[in-house]
């Protein structure tokens, strides 16, 4: 039987999307600061090459900052909050496919 997930209880999905919500702020701000230094940096050493070469910095390093963390971040929200625990897996294990492989060559 499938046990019950903790995020199906309001209270503790309220939390722990209060906290993944904090969690994206705090990335956000670390991003803008991320892509402000590392176009002061490119200025700093290339000069004015093209307004186009920095939106592709600017929006290249925020897209995979963010992706990265929003991916991450939900991966902790999951495990978390017990989540994962809960999902019921009722595939053999590794040991038990490769034995009904070797006995069938």
């Amino acid at each position: 039987m499938v046990q019950k997930s903790p995020l199906d209880d309001p209270e503790n999905a309220a939390h722990a999307w209060a906290r993944y919500r904090q969690i994206m702020k705090i990335l956000m701000a670390v991003t803008v600061g991320t892509v402000v230094v590392a176009i002061g940096v490119l200025f700093a050493f290339n000069g004015m090459v093209s307004v186009h070469f920095y939106i592709a910095v600017a929006l290249g390093i925020s897209f995979t900052m963010l992706l990265a963390g929003g991916l991450m971040g939900l991966a902790f929200l999951s495990n978390g909050t017990g989540h994962d625990a809960s999902v019921d897996n009722r595939l053999p294990d590794s040991d038990e496919l490769w034995s009904k492989r070797d006995e069938e060559s």
